[in-house]
């Protein structure tokens, strides 16, 4: 069996700062930010505290970067939906399934959630800017395709602010995960979700439900 090939110091060095988001997702997270030490995050790296300051330096800093850094799969997601093809339904379909996959089914955006919620009041600057950069941009796509399939005679004729009834189970479904996480699932599995949840979106919006 080959030996493991060592990292460099630059190597570790370019690592640590991802080692101490990590680390400090999963105290935050336990935690909440008031409970939250800088020390318990060091110690998780295996690092001085010293050592956390030097690449930030204030927990409220830690906690925003954490935040930014596990909020980019929200920025690869919206970059998938540019690439989608097909009906204003097929692509509808298609948002709302990576959506779904990405907040209901995924630990750590269910956590991010929670961690938005919770620490809300204290960092309301933080709270906007996230919904501004991540949120709404997918909430933007989802908009425009039901005013292309309004247009097109597809769906039929409905307000736009339809949108946040549009992703309302999804959200639903991931505060039920947080409450209960795999204790008492709600439901069965996903693709009973997705198919149910489907039936009565598109039953709803199509001009002429199939």
């Amino acid at each position: 069996m080959a030996a493991e090939k060592k990292i460099t110091r630059a190597e570790q060095k370019a690592l640590r700062p991802i080692q101490i988001l990590d680390a400090a997702f999963e105290q935050f997270v336990r935690c909440g930010f008031a409970g939250t030490r800088v020390e318990d995050i060091a110690e998780r790296v295996g690092v001085t505290k010293g050592t956390v300051y030097v690449y930030f330096e204030t927990k409220e800093t830690l906690f925003e970067a954490m935040i930014n850094h596990f909020s980019v799969p929200f920025q690869e997601l919206l970059a998938i939906t540019d690439e989608l093809s097909g009906s204003a339904t097929e692509r509808l379909k298609s948002i709302l399934s990576l959506l779904y996959e990405q907040i209901a089914e995924d630990r750590t955006t269910r956590e991010l959630v929670r961690l938005v919620i919770a620490e809300g009041q204290r960092f309301p600057d933080l709270i906007d800017r996230h919904h501004d950069e991540f949120i709404a941009p997918i909430i933007a796509k989802i908009d425009s395709l039901i005013v292309e399939g309004m247009a097109s005679g597809e769906f039929r004729q409905i307000p736009v602010e339809f949108s946040d009834m549009v992703v309302a189970p999804i959200l639903t479904r991931t505060v039920l995960r947080l409450i209960f996480d795999d204790r008492r699932d709600p439901v069965p599995n996903k693709e009973a979700f997705l198919r149910t949840y489907f039936d009565l979106l598109f039953n709803g919006l199509l001009a002429k439900p199939g």
